[in-house]
């Protein structure tokens, strides 16, 4: 576990280059919202979960579930720096063939908890999971990233109405916050707000923070730890494209990936 800032803030930036490179290479994915997830990911990884790369389905594991799945190269490039996943196989980023796929796959991609990329289910699923880590006596937390435009979806309200009625203090929801989603700002789109009260409202404790500060991504993990008798649930307020100056809070890069001159600029920047 590293507890270092400043080594946290170089990891994600290992993250954010692996990102660019991958999607540069692939010619198409999701840069916009893997960037903005970097952080938060680091976090999970690197400093607060329990895991264990040489025995991937250790049952005492805590999970994470990608419910954002276009997010996934974010979260190759965890597995490849945790040791899960060879960092050689990182430029076949959607290729035929490749284990990284699009969205990730949990068959083919050591440490995926779970298929993810309809938009909606990832919750559901990390119900299940926290839910039966309770009956198993388990002391597992399960850790759940979902995007903002994702919480316009009524399958993720009702799992979040399940998690409080059983009392899920091992559940841990996270949103990404970037406020951008592929066709526009959330508000416009759909609006969502007051998205902090709204997830009161279903029983969760709220924590609201900077999405791109680690000690305050780390603090608000740690108080989750000390939440009894209802699920926690983390407002991160991030940025679209964070890391890369030309990319960030534009909307056209959520779903649009780098060329190659515009990965040379971007890894200029994340150097």
């Amino acid at each position: 576990m590293v507890n270092d800032a400043k080594e946290l803030a170089e990891i994600a930036k290992k993250i954010r280059r692996l990102i660019i490179e991958m999607l540069a290479e692939a010619g198409s994915g999701h840069p916009g919202g893997s960037l903005s997830a970097a952080d938060i990911i680091t976090a999970l990884y690197f400093a607060k979960m329990r895991h264990n790369p040489r025995d991937p389905q250790w049952k005492e594991r805590d999970r994470f579930v990608l419910s954002k799945g276009h997010a996934a190269p974010a979260l190759y490039a965890a597995l490849m720096l945790s040791g899960y996943i060879d960092e050689d196989i990182k430029l076949t980023l959607r290729k035929t063939g490749s284990p990284l796929q699009g969205h990730p796959d949990m068959r083919k991609v050591a440490g995926v908890e779970i298929s993810t990329g309809s938009l909606g289910q990832g919750i559901s699923v990390a119900v299940g999971m926290a839910l039966a880590a309770k009956m198993d006596k388990l002391n597992s937390r399960v850790y759940c990233l979902t995007g903002d435009g994702e919480c316009q979806e009524g399958q993720l309200w009702e799992a979040a109405m399940a998690a409080a009625h059983y009392k899920l203090d091992n559940l841990i929801v996270i949103t990404d916050r970037n406020h951008l989603q592929i066709d526009g700002n959330t508000e416009q789109v759909m609006a969502i707000e007051p998205l902090a009260d709204k997830w009161r409202a279903f029983g969760f404790e709220v924590l609201e923070i900077d999405g791109h500060d680690l000690p305050q991504i780390l603090a608000a993990l740690d108080r989750a730890d000390t939440i009894k008798g209802r699920p926690t649930y983390i407002l991160a307020n991030t940025v679209k494209g964070k890391g890369v100056s030309f990319m960030e809070n534009k909307v056209n890069y959520h779903g649009v990936a780098p060329t190659k001159e515009e990965a040379i600029k971007a890894l200029a920047e994340l150097a």
